[in-house]
């Protein structure tokens, strides 16, 4: 399926469009009988939430309702941003410039009813080569199992830098991991693990004050490989294992990261991912 860039010759009469072409039966069922849907968009960090509508061909959107209408097209609506669909895939993807003749999605309903919206493919109009716009499995995971493509270049790119932050980096991660491996888990509380806050922020990861109810640092930025900054929540565990708690109780949208010193939760969702302390150091000593 794609979405089509459509009033290119007349921005004046309400700016690009971006129509469904070649919805799945299963997808255009479901959205022609809800009307519209909010769009939940997979930036290269994993899936953001957007202010994007997805919208019926026989509704639209008045005054923020959802009403009958003609415009006879699926497509992406506005709402309340501030700038095309098109554009927000722009800017995550770091496209250059240019009016789109059509995006690759792929599109998952999730449960809550939010369309979970994935560019694959970018074609300019005019250009003789489509983009390619790379999906990495649990971008935002490091740990002893998996070792996230968008983390390794994020530190290539530190390295490349200032070479200095690495090793500087290396030894606070460490100095954290053995004060917990020496003196017992019962007697450092998992609040600690945020004293690797300062290397964790060279590399990319800005955590947020640390809160008492929610997740523990719930305004957290990553700010990855040169592209733009993502909000994330971080929560603290000294295992990701007891984070199932809070599997069951928050909301499945958005996404958070489980900052850990081991990871044992066994088959995470896919809006958790996990970051793991002592892999971190062990893959910075390399």
């Amino acid at each position: 399926m794609h979405l089509q860039q459509t009033k290119v010759e007349s921005r004046a009469s309400g700016g690009p469009q971006y129509y469904f072409h070649d919805l799945p039966e299963h997808v255009k069922g479901y959205l022609r009988r809800k009307g519209a849907c909010p769009v939940v968009l997979t930036t290269p960090y994993g899936i953001a939430k957007s202010p994007f509508m997805a919208v019926g061909k026989d509704h639209k959107l008045a005054n923020s309702k959802i009403v009958a209408g003609n415009v006879g097209h699926d497509r992406i609506q506005q709402a309340s941003a501030d700038c095309s669909i098109g554009e927000a895939i722009r800017n995550w993807y770091n496209l250059k410039t240019g009016d789109f003749e059509r995006i690759d999605v792929e599109v998952d309903i999730h449960k809550d009813g939010h369309f979970i919206l994935t560019p694959m493919v970018a074609l300019l109009r005019d250009a003789k080569r489509a983009i390619p716009l790379e999906r990495i499995p649990s971008p935002l995971s490091f740990h002893r199992d998996y070792e996230s493509k968008l983390w390794k270049n994020q530190i290539q790119k530190v390295q490349s830098k200032d070479p200095s932050a690495i090793p500087w980096a290396k030894q606070q991660i460490l100095k954290v991991t053995e004060d917990h491996a020496r003196e017992g888990a019962r007697n450092i509380h998992e609040a600690d693990l945020v004293r690797a806050s300062g290397a964790l922020a060279k590399l990319g990861l800005q955590l947020g004050a640390y809160h008492i109810e929610g997740y523990d640092c719930p305004a957290s930025l990553f700010a990855f490989d040169g592209f733009p900054i993502y909000p994330c929540g971080v929560e603290v565990k000294k295992r990701s294992l007891r984070f199932d708690y809070q599997m069951k109780r928050y909301i499945k949208l958005p996404r958070v990261v489980v900052l850990c010193l081991k990871h044992d939760l066994i088959n995470p969702p896919n809006h958790v991912d996990v970051l793991e302390l002592p892999a971190l150091a062990k893959f910075l000593s390399t």
